[in-house]
């Protein structure tokens, strides 16, 4: 029997390819829809974190800067933030009370509180 092209057959052709890019599609969408969600989660998890965290520093510095002395730390870079934590921890800069917050956090937590205290004040 010959084979002979069918507009039936050639429309099982397109629809079967467009299901398999179809399959890819969804299947990309899916693997991005995830990341998304992971990611979004993520900084979720981060910025309810970094509130908790900032939470101890807000009693000395306070949101607009406060009037003692104690500079603000809303919007600071976080680098900055992190690399001054590390270097109270170390005892690189001194202050007693900073360097007994720093030691209370890990690298993690500091990295964290300072994502968070940066975004504030965007």
């Amino acid at each position: 029997m010959p084979l002979r092209a069918t507009s039936k057959g050639i429309a099982d052709r397109k629809y079967h390819g467009a299901s398999l890019s179809m399959r890819q599609i969804i299947a990309v969408s899916i693997a991005a829809g995830s990341l998304i969600i992971l990611a979004d989660s993520s900084q979720a998890a981060d910025r309810d974190g970094g509130a908790q965290l900032a939470a101890m520093c807000a009693s000395c510095h306070r949101p607009d800067g406060g009037d003692r002395g104690i500079p603000t730390i809303l919007g600071m870079d976080p680098e900055m933030l992190t690399r001054a934590m590390l270097a109270y921890r170390s005892r690189e800069r001194p202050s007693h009370i900073m360097r007994a917050v720093a030691l209370s956090l890990s690298d993690e937590e500091i990295a964290t509180v300072a994502r968070y205290l940066a975004a504030l004040n965007k």
